[in-house]
């Protein structure tokens, strides 16, 4: 059985779920609760940055869903530690912007600790942050920096681009040993689907087919995945059918689910709101040529946003990331 949720709702129901069935599983962050009054049923919460994590405190008290003061480095390294002796902490880390300045206890310890002692520290650490652009929160609250977390050996990264994912990948994530960046894009976070009823997982690590074609491959994830799928509409009626390749996670990443749709199709569009250097779709664009050079009948194709700050006002917003219609003529103009 399935229902509509929004995206933030199945990450609300896939916290309730975890902590259910698990008493090791915590859940740390600045205004998690927040609000008012904290006690019993006249309690008033924020229930973080968005509210996805409303009504939590209620149902598992004060002694699992702990605000903690506004220093990020203290909320991971806190959450680190706890990791390390035994805990399940979901830290939530309000914008992705922040890891700027919290980065050292996922840099150096998360990522490190279970490698450094040979296997016998676990350390299953979940860190969930909002990514990327889309509600005119500006430079500093708007970035797209998973390609970091990604580069980290050590960590994991995953990013859903839709309830059902979302719910699925956090289970996975809570629930894995090892450290896991959950990416929560903005773009999504209202989105409605159906959402399976129950606990289930989404395997961290495979990419999803949500679309298949034959001539050209569109490879997306996040926020990205609904924009290819629109530009699929529009190529369709042009009599163009595109695979879309939601990659789901980008550390480990699929690298086998990506030359597979390539050797399908022989041309490949990856889109990715992060800036151009270094970034995700780079990474793509290097391992269809490294790998798969053989498969290929075009140039890969990239499209990013530009490589400059997200801008406030939404007219510009609008413009600086990928579109369905920019997506689109990049495969037109593959030939």
């Amino acid at each position: 059985m399935s229902r509509k949720l929004s995206t933030g709702r199945a990450i609300n129901e896939a916290l309730r779920i975890a902590m259910e069935t698990d008493p090791d599983v915590i859940l740390l962050g600045e205004d998690v609760v927040g609000g008012g009054t904290l006690e019993g049923d006249d309690l008033e919460e924020m229930g973080g940055v968005v509210g996805t994590t409303k009504g939590l405190v209620k149902q598992f008290g004060r002694d699992r869903v702990l605000d903690t003061p506004i220093s990020e480095m203290g909320l991971l390294g806190t959450a680190v530690g706890a990791a390390a002796t035994g805990l399940r902490p979901v830290a939530e880390l309000m914008f992705m912007d922040f890891l700027g300045v919290s980065l050292d206890p996922l840099l150096n310890q998360a990522a490190k600790l279970r490698y450094m002692f040979g296997g016998k520290v676990r350390i299953p650490l979940t860190v969930r942050t909002l990514c990327g652009a889309g509600m005119q929160a500006a430079a500093q609250h708007s970035q797209s920096l998973y390609w970091i977390t990604a580069g980290i050996p050590g960590l994991k990264t995953v990013i859903p681009s839709n309830p059902a994912d979302a719910k699925g990948l956090l289970l996975a994530a809570i629930r894995d040993d090892n450290p896991v960046v959950f990416c929560e894009p903005k773009l999504v976070l209202n989105q409605v689907g159906e959402v399976p009823e129950g606990d289930y997982e989404v395997p961290i690590g495979v990419a999803n087919l949500a679309r298949e074609g034959g001539d050209v491959s569109l490879v997306g994830f996040g926020g990205t995945v609904p924009i290819a799928l629109r530009a699929a509409d529009l190529l369709a009626a042009e009599g163009i059918q595109a695979d879309v390749l939601d990659l789901r996670s980008l550390a480990p990443l699929d690298e086998e689910a990506i030359l597979t749709t390539l050797e399908k199709t022989g041309s490949l569009v990856v889109v990715d709101e992060s800036t151009p250097r270094c970034g995700i779709a780079s990474d793509v664009a290097a391992l269809c040529v490294d790998r798969g050079f053989d498969f290929l009948n075009t140039p890969v194709r990239r499209v990013t946003a530009p490589h400059a700050p997200v801008p406030f006002s939404a007219v510009l917003e609008k413009a600086y990331l990928p579109s369905a219609e920019r997506v689109a003529a990049t495969v037109r103009e593959l030939g």
